[in-house]
Formats: structure tokens, sequence, C-alpha cells
């Protein structure tokens, strides 16, 4: 007689151990933070191809006083000499640091001031990416994204983007329409002497005016002027000229 065969028995699966709630909360935490760094490169990268079509503060302006001008044009359309000059005004060094001039940050500290301390690459990150006024968080947001930006855009795209979105004047963005609305050409037929006054407004377009400029305006010009011929010169142009 036939022995009646015997079911063998499954081996239980073993569960998982479970983790514990510090290990979850760890898991999300550095699941946030790769999502915001992926996030923050994507954004990065979408304007080092794309030109960004507005920021905070112009959305601010153009509310307040119904509209603003500006007109984008790329590098090729914008006179050499005007490149030369904002960089002689506001970041003579921007051809050799990484984003930050540490010895310009250490002047402004021993002076007491950080005018002359934030560099075009800062300010780029600032106009494009995150809002006006002296936040830590936003300084702390400028910090984080500028090193990041110097790494995926070229110089000559950062400089590029500046002289497109900085104000000239109350409501007027960017080198074609500061152009135009100070002297009635195009950016790409700015002189010397117009590139300078253009540049010596910064950062203080609405007290400033480049068509009637006053003694500071002028004063600051010719030292703009002598600034951007010395750095096509010396080669610290090199970097954003091609």
């Amino acid at each position: 007689m036939a022995k009646p065969t015997q079911k063998k028995s499954k081996p239980k699966k073993k569960k998982p151990p479970q983790r514990s709630l510090r290990q979850r909360l760890r898991r999300i935490f550095w699941r946030s933070v790769s999502g915001v760094f992926l996030f923050t490169v994507a954004i990065v990268v979408l304007f080092a191809v794309f030109n960004p079509p507005t920021n905070f503060y112009m959305i601010s302006e153009g509310r307040r006083l119904g509209s603003i001008n500006q007109t984008w044009v790329p590098m090729e359309r914008i006179a050499p000499v005007m490149a030369r000059s904002a960089v002689a005004a506001e970041d003579a060094n921007y051809c050799y640091h990484w984003g930050f001039d540490l010895a310009a940050i250490k002047l402004a500290i021993a002076d007491g001031s950080s005018r002359g301390a934030s560099t075009i690459s800062q300010q780029t990150v600032k106009n494009v990416y995150l809002w006006h006024g002296r936040v830590w968080l936003r300084k702390a947001m400028e910090t984080a994204l500028t090193p990041l930006v110097e790494a995926l855009w070229s110089k000559r795209r950062i400089l590029e983007v500046y002289l497109n979105i900085a104000e000239f004047d109350e409501g007027v963005f960017g080198v074609e329409a500061a152009a135009q609305h100070y002297f009635g050409v195009t950016a790409a037929d700015l002189s010397a002497s117009q590139s300078a006054r253009l540049a010596a407004v910064l950062p203080s377009p609405k007290s400033r005016s480049a068509s009637k400029p006053g003694a500071y305006v002028k004063k600051r010009a010719a030292q703009v002027r002598d600034g951007a011929a010395t750095i096509s010169r010396d080669g610290r142009a090199a970097c954003f000229e091609s």
C-alpha cells in the first residue's frame, strides 16, 4: 500500500526589516535635497540655452508702471565697447574669477560697505532667478546659485544675459531699449562715449541719466571709458570677446 505523499511546506518569506522613523525621515530628506538640486540644475541649464522671458523685478515694475520697455538682442548685436564698459564699471576682474571677486569682497569689508563686492555673475543670478532686497535668504540663494551658473554658462553668456536684463532707467531694461531710449540708436551702434554713460548710470538708474548726465555721471563715464580701453589692452576682456 502506497504511503500518502506529504506536502512540503513552503519556507516562509522573511519580512524586510522595518526602517526606523529616523531612517525614513533621513531618506525623505535626501530625496528632497536631490530633487531640489536636480530641479535647480535644470533651470540653470534652461537659461544657458533659452533667454529668460522676464523676472520678478520686471513683473513688479510692469505692474507699478503699467508696462516696461525691453528688447532682447544677442551679444553679436551689442557693441563690443558696451560689453567692455559694463565690465569696467561693475566687475573689472570679471574674466579672472569664478563668480566671487574675493579681493573686492575683502576691500568692501575693510571699507564697511558691500558696494563693489557684487560681481556681474552675482547680479545676473539675482536678476534672473531671485528678487531684489537685502534679505539674508536671497543672499544665501545667490551665493549657492552663482558657482552653478559659472560652471554651466560661459562668461560670454552671463554677460549677454546681464546686459539684456539690467535696468538703465525707470522701466527701461536691457541695453537695446536703453540705447534707443537715451540716444536713438541700436545697441550695435553705441559709441565708446555712449557706452560709458550707460554703464555709469549703474547701479542707480532711477537717479542718474545717460543722456543728460550730471557731474557725477560725467566723471564716472570718463573713468569707465578709460577702464574699458584698459581691459581691452591687457586681456581682461578675452573671456567674453570672440
